[in-house]
């Protein structure tokens, strides 16, 4: 397995990686288009030659960024590739110089494995919530937030 930065011809397997969670309710759907405008700050993890899984890294402020759309292949999960690409989003984060990650999840034991520690939403700060203004669950959010400092 290999993870690295992706190339164009990646993003239609981003895409329905990402909208195959979405279409279960795991996370929000996103567009080709916005796929293509962030591909920067996603990573991907190839086997075999075919993409079998992604994360991204969303810088929020000079201090704080998310990690989020971890999406692996159905068939090839328990393998230990969501985990490499959390640790890949990670070390990019630390040569960034940020302090500190967070996510949102309905997987918390999955990141608490990683070294994230829960934390009340409330708590991360106005600018964490801008996805949010754009899920239909925005009033009865079933995600758990955790963070990890770096």
């Amino acid at each position: 397995m290999q993870i690295r930065d992706p190339r164009i011809q990646d993003v239609p397997k981003i895409h329905e990686l990402i909208n195959s969670f979405a279409e279960m309710d795991r996370m929000l759907f996103a567009s080709m288009a916005s796929i293509y405008e962030n591909l920067q700050i996603f990573k991907v993890a190839e086997l075999d030659g075919v993409v079998v899984g992604c994360c991204a890294l969303k810088v929020l402020w000079k201090d704080l960024a998310e990690i989020k759309s971890l999406a692996v292949d159905k068939s090839h999960s328990g393998k230990g590739i969501g985990r490499a690409l959390v640790i890949a989003c990670m070390d990019k984060a630390r040569a960034l110089g940020l302090e500190k990650v967070f996510t949102l999840t309905m997987e918390p034991v999955f990141f608490e494995k990683a070294g994230f520690k829960r934390v009340e939403k409330a708590a991360l700060p106005m600018k964490v919530w801008s996805d949010c203004t754009e899920c239909p669950k925005q009033d009865h959010c079933d995600e758990i937030a955790l963070e990890c400092i770096l």
